[in-house]
């Protein structure tokens, strides 16, 4: 029998064969900001071509999708300037979709890169920023960009478990998006007016991918969007922003909630 193939009920460790080489900690360090840099890259075009979806879905509940100039009324082409070319007036931030885009998918690649659920894990990352900005705006968490995604990110999960043998995670992840969607539902339904339609939505596409990565990450990530609402809504208070009957958007809290717990857990 070979020396280095260990023998039923032997608990020596088996050392690797003379001349292989296992990939070290500065490999791994390597790639891992490879990819951070190519989703720092890729997330500011990304941005940019969002901006004129948070622009056109920024409107009230109901409302008509944006296509003209809020100040002159002229047209708005879809790719949106950062200014109109009628009268001038702004029609958008500078760098801000760009930046909190490339900042998430570095992120997201630099912990996820190269594993079958990259992809998923980015499309929900660049959605969630337009979310976030759309939420912010108006307190609104549109149907046209969530009610779509469920299929996509369904899809694209699907695919990553085809490629990576990873049904089970797949299977984890549908039960992860009707239990966090459920749980969402529930406490809508206990205190009204405190969670919307939108953020049951957008409970059930952050089950998808945290029940993905496991219950733990489900878990936490679902906690840490009340953490961070509940920090945020203090400080706004100790700076008189707001008062106690103020009612804040929690779409981003629960957005950034689901990225700590992906990145830490995941």
């Amino acid at each position: 029998m070979p020396a280095d193939r260990p023998t039923a009920g032997d608990d020596r460790p088996v050392l690797p064969r003379a001349g292989s080489r296992l990939p070290s900690a500065g490999y791994r360090s390597g790639m891992e900001l490879a990819w951070a840099a190519a989703g720092l890259a890729a997330g500011a075009p990304i941005g940019a071509a969002l901006r004129g979806t948070v622009f056109r879905l920024s409107v009230p509940p109901g409302g008509p999708p944006r296509t003209t100039c809020p100040h002159c009324a002229g047209p708005v082409p879809r790719w949106l300037p950062l200014r109109c070319r009628s009268c001038r007036g702004r029609l958008a931030v500078p760098l801000v979709l760009e930046l909190a885009t490339a900042a998430v998918l570095a992120l997201l690649l630099g912990r996820f890169g190269g594993q079958p659920a990259m992809v998923a894990f980015c499309y929900l990352g660049a959605l969630g920023v337009t979310l976030a900005a759309i939420d912010i705006s108006v307190q609104r968490l549109p149907d046209a960009l969530m009610l779509p995604a469920y299929p996509a990110l369904i899809a694209l999960l699907a695919l990553a478990a085809l490629t990576g043998h990873h049904a089970g995670a797949l299977v984890r992840a549908l039960a992860g998006c009707v239990v966090l969607a459920a749980a969402y539902l529930v406490l809508g339904l206990l205190r009204p007016g405190q969670l919307g339609g939108g953020d049951i939505k957008l409970a059930g596409l952050a089950g998808l991918a945290l029940g993905w990565l496991g219950w733990p990450a489900l878990l936490a990530g679902a906690a840490l969007g009340f953490v961070l609402s509940a920090v945020v809504s203090l400080g706004l208070l100790a700076a008189r922003r707001i008062t106690l009957r103020s009612q804040i958007c929690f779409g981003p809290f629960l957005l950034g909630g689901a990225l700590l717990a992906a990145l830490a857990i995941g």
